[in-house]
């Protein structure tokens, strides 16, 4: 019998990696076989998740952050030729002390795909989440030359945002004030008609294009393809054999609240083992009070740890674990 650990980040204190073997550690110590899949819903991570699961290579380019200075991101080439971006690593709000939500641009996103492209790779995954852009994709497009080239872009989105919502949504995340807001809805507006008229794509109300600030909607525009991160993911790692192989599986994310349920790991596991069916547990940072995970046993560091649940998770996750174990096989 084996439990299948496919947690997502555990955000400011365990990666997906590190949350998954932390995991497979307390089931082992409780007499229960663990294999650790981490996943990802097309946000930070999802390149090191990828990576972790599929043979491929790291790639460095030096490239414009989100303020204009130079930085070096890295992405990944599969063994199949696909290329893997992360956008944060090139446009990220933790690359910067002091975000500029008006002048933050993707430019440097935009630099990792045509470095990918310029590789030859006819397929690439962009994972989008912790930008520090409102910007539209206008950067990225204007890196690219305003073509993919006939490749086959794939945008791993982590929201279902539409694109003139993305300001009033993620612009105060970023720093925007609200007279921010009201300039950053103006200059989207603004650049749907220009997508509009140079690629007669209206990606206005198209779901996910307000992602990582509209980046989505950009490139959706010039022609790559919008899909759910967790199933691009998912996908790539073998999840789907990865469950039907287990007898059962544990969950979890930093913070479990009414976002986890718009297509986030844990819902979607849940649901995937649902329909099996097999049992599923989740351990989290934290869980909301009144959310229901459709009887699924839980566990939740905070009550755990108390005070110190960052700073012992890697011992607190392998303890709810352990816990979780019985409940899960049943003896």
């Amino acid at each position: 019998m084996r439990v299948l650990c496919c947690p997502d980040k555990f955000r400011g204190s365990l990666s997906a990696a590190e949350a998954a073997a932390a995991m497979c550690t307390g089931l082992e110590r409780a007499g229960y076989a663990g294999r650790a899949l981490p996943l990802a819903d097309g946000g930070e991570g999802t390149l090191d998740v990828i990576l972790g699961s599929v043979p491929g290579t790291l790639q460095t380019v030096r490239v414009s952050g989100p303020d204009g200075l130079p930085v070096d991101a890295e992405w990944a080439l599969l063994g199949d030729g696909t290329a893997v971006v992360e956008m944060a690593r090139a446009s990220g709000l933790a690359l910067v002390e002091h975000n500029d939500p008006l002048a933050a641009t993707t430019y440097g996103t935009g630099e990792l795909v045509a470095a990918a492209l310029d590789s030859g790779c006819s397929r690439v995954i962009v994972g989008v989440g912790g930008s520090a852009t409102v910007d539209g994709g206008l950067g990225a497009l204007d890196a690219l030359g305003w073509s993919l080239r006939g490749a086959d872009v794939v945008v791993a989105c982590d929201v279902a945002t539409t694109f003139l919502d993305a300001p009033a949504l993620f612009g105060p995340q970023k720093g925007a004030s609200p007279d921010d807001v009201a300039a950053l809805e103006v200059r989207l507006r603004t650049l749907a008609g220009r997508l509009r008229t140079t690629f007669g794509a209206d990606v206005v109300d198209l779901a996910g294009s307000g992602a990582a600030g509209g980046l989505a909607g950009g490139l959706a525009a010039a022609g790559a393809r919008l899909v759910p991160g967790f199933d691009v993911v998912a996908e790539a790692v073998g999840f789907a054999r990865a469950l039907k192989e287990s007898t059962a599986a544990i969950t979890g994310e930093g913070k479990v609240d009414s976002t986890t349920f718009g297509g986030k790991v844990v819902a979607r596991v849940l649901e995937a083992a649902r329909s099996l069916p097999l049992p599923a547990g989740v351990v989290a940072g934290a869980i909301d009070e009144g959310i229901d995970l459709g009887g699924a046993p839980a566990r939740s560091l905070a009550e755990l740890g108390g005070g110190d649940s960052f700073g012992a998770a890697r011992s607190l996750v392998a303890d709810a674990a352990a816990s979780l174990g019985p409940e899960l096989i049943g003896f």
